[in-house]
């Protein structure tokens, strides 16, 4: 049996870095804003149907993103409309992965707003990535183009990580990667008592 673990965690609290933890020790990683991204591309499922809904932001066959967000903006019905498009399409590329991946002990499924979706997937378990809010802010302030603005708006629309912790079967620490390999290491022994 396939234990399915929920992998989440704030922006920049080094989801990613702990997803590829698990890759590179053999678990497969099912990653949600991959997947969207995919849907978004040149042939992806998605282009057409946001195309028809959002006619200003196909370019060269696939969806623009940064023309999204600002549909998005400009329009407040806009976001849910683009749910009831992109969440089926997203809930069946996860569903694909998982049949592929049904006889693996351990699955992980990255998706950063697991507690805020409705529409949440069946988890066995759920792991939180968590640093304190200095490093977050940080790491998030480093990437290009973002400004504690940008930071502000997105932490408002995420679950504070003190609740996400709450909620979490295992907290993974990412001060550093030496610390979120050890309890990863720790999640694995536990869930695949045999690995």
């Amino acid at each position: 049996m396939t234990f399915r673990l929920g992998l989440t965690g704030s922006i920049g609290m080094g989801k990613s870095t702990t997803a590829q933890i698990f890759r590179d020790l053999g678990h497969p990683v099912w990653d949600a804003d991959q997947s969207v991204h995919r849907l978004y591309g040149v042939g992806g499922a998605a282009v057409e149907p946001v195309a028809d809904a959002f006619p200003d932001t196909l370019r060269d066959n696939a969806i623009d993103r940064d023309a999204l967000k600002l549909a998005i903006r400009k329009d407040p019905t806009a976001l849910a409309r683009l749910e009831r498009i992109v969440h089926p399409l997203v809930a069946e590329d996860r569903q694909s992965f998982l049949s592929r991946h049904h006889d693996t002990p351990l699955v992980v499924l990255d998706i950063p707003l697991l507690f805020e979706i409705a529409a949440a997937p069946d988890v066995d378990g759920i792991a939180v990535v968590s640093t304190d809010a200095e490093t977050q802010a940080a790491r998030v302030l480093a990437r290009p183009g973002m400004t504690p603005e940008t930071l502000r708006l997105i932490l408002a629309r995420q679950m504070p990580d003190v609740e996400k912790r709450a909620r979490a079967d295992w907290i993974i620490p990412t001060d550093t990667v030496e610390g979120a390999r050890q309890a990863v290491a720790r999640i694995i022994k536990e869930v695949i008592p045999n690995a």
